[in-house]
């Protein structure tokens, strides 16, 4: 993989992170809004299961970063576990 399509890669995975995370909190929001507006009414079921699938996506975006940092790692010759970050 070229430095150019890792750098790429790299920056839609954080883009897709940065997106999610407002989608989480727009549906906190919407949420909060229409559950006290509906009450008894709102559909609290499906708000949870949206937020879930958000969570999913997250999820799947968190493990491809990782996956796309251990094959930067392999392709520089170094091995993935055997990194550690300086606090």
């Amino acid at each position: 993989m070229s430095d150019a399509a890792q750098s790429e890669a790299r920056k839609a995975l954080n883009r897709l992170r940065r997106a999610l995370e407002k989608a989480v909190r727009e549906l906190g929001t919407l949420d909060g809004s229409l559950r006290h507006a509906e009450g008894d009414d709102f559909p609290a079921a499906q708000y949870d299961l949206q937020r879930s699938r958000l969570t999913g996506v997250m999820d799947f975006a968190d493990e491809e970063a990782q996956r796309l940092q251990e094959k930067i790692l392999h392709s520089g010759g170094l091995e993935p576990g055997r990194i550690r970050r300086s606090s």
